[in-house]
């Protein structure tokens, strides 16, 4: 199955390595508010037995330990009780919003323990079933703890349905694909990524995956590779130069000894780095002209290549003389990065559960997997905890 794509070779002398700041003595070994105290002192002097008080203390040590503690069972007792002057009989009904889901057996700090063991630490259920038992002392069969994805991903429905209508809101949208199995049948994880939201889909790698995902209106700048999904979309777009210059080396490593594939690489590698350097601060004028200098400097560089069967950047030069104008939008907007790194770093997660689980089994397991991915993906992105933001989940939807 295809995975993510090496990294792009540098070319030029490496950069400088940054300045790191040296960090305080003890760093790593800050003290953390302690829970118990122990005070180890002479009640007796050895010497001569005579009995000791008070002291002054001379130095302290922290010892960290994790305890295993048993699961917290709660049984809820309803009792009707029956009113002795109008012979009314009263139950209270069920009210347990906030603590579990629907009718279910598992607490909401449960499931969303279980549902970040297993998509943020990406556990397999049978190392997710040993924690309980080691450690809560709490049995959790196969069904239970799939349930309990399903469960969470079934409340995240609509918190999913938001980030679908955040990414056709985004100014910048990076999209990818990578592929993942169902059943054993092979299939495509889309992943649609933007500065605060990730959504993955999955399904086949035609078009209309992309259509669907992001609609006809979309009015931002899609940010993607050259795959043929995305060389016939209509709006405004700019490919992504690392996979350009990638191949752009590839060629340069086939044919090392021509010196004009060298200096003709050489060129497209300084025109990039030339067009980084376009200034933050630059008026739009400004930035607009420097996006026209580039794109005309670039296709002078790869004219003279066109249509020459015999020289063998031909086929490169053609594909930038095709989308010239959607290589330098970066130029011109300072919001638009010049690399696709975004949906690439986005598809990491799910390639290594990929590698580890082999894929899903069925499509609610997909559809699982596909929301949970965007759910963690997200508040990974946003930097929460990502057990706090699950459990707030859990509970805002039982209110």
């Amino acid at each position: 199955m295809p995975g993510l794509k090496p990294a792009a070779k540098r070319r030029g002398p490496a950069p400088a390595p940054a300045t790191r700041k040296r960090r305080a003595r003890g760093y790593g070994r800050r003290r953390m508010r302690p829970t118990a105290r122990q005070v180890h002192a002479y009640a007796h002097c050895p010497h001569c037995r005579t009995r000791l008080h008070g002291g002054t203390v001379k130095r302290t040590r922290e010892v960290l330990e994790v305890v295993p503690s048993p699961v917290l069972v709660t049984e809820h007792v309803y009792v009707e009780r029956r009113c002795p002057h109008c012979g009314g009989r009263w139950l209270p009904g069920p009210d347990l919003a906030g603590v579990v889901v629907g009718q279910g057996r598992l607490g909401i700090g449960l499931l969303s323990l279980i549902a970040t063991l297993r998509e943020e630490l990406r556990l397999p259920i049978a190392a997710i079933q040993w924690y309980f038992a080691a450690v809560h002392d709490l049995s959790l069969s196969v069904g239970a703890i799939v349930g309990a994805l399903h469960t969470v991903a079934a409340q995240a429905a609509a918190r999913v349905r938001d980030l679908g209508t955040a990414i056709r809101a985004s100014p910048v949208l990076h999209v990818d694909e990578t592929g993942w199995r169902e059943d054993g049948g092979n299939g495509y994880i889309w992943t649609f990524s933007t500065a605060h939201t990730r959504l993955f889909v999955r399904g086949s790698r035609e078009r209309a995956m992309l259509d669907a995902a992001i609609g006809a209106e979309y009015a931002g700048v899609l940010v993607s590779d050259f795959y043929a999904a995305y060389t016939g979309y209509d709006g405004r777009h700019q490919y992504c130069w690392a996979h350009l210059l990638r191949d752009v080396d590839d060629l340069v490593e086939a044919h090392r000894a021509e010196a004009g594939i060298v200096g003709w690489a050489d060129g497209v590698h300084a025109l990039y780095q030339r067009a980084l350097a376009t200034p933050l601060a630059a008026d739009p004028v400004a930035r607009r002209r420097a996006r026209q200098d580039c794109e005309a400097a670039l296709g002078a560089l790869c004219a003279p290549y066109l249509g020459v069967a015999e020289a063998p950047q031909r086929g490169l030069c053609e594909r930038i003389s095709r989308h010239l104008a959607e290589l330098f939008v970066f130029v011109e907007d300072p919001q638009v990065p010049a690399t696709n790194n975004a949906a690439e770093r986005s598809l990491r997660h799910l390639v290594t559960c990929r590698k580890i689980s082999g894929g899903t089994r069925s499509p609610a397991g997909t559809q699982t997997k596909m929301t949970l991915a965007s759910l963690f993906g997200t508040w990974r992105l946003q930097g929460l905890d990502p057990l706090v933001a699950c459990r707030a989940l859990l509970a805002q939807s039982q209110v």
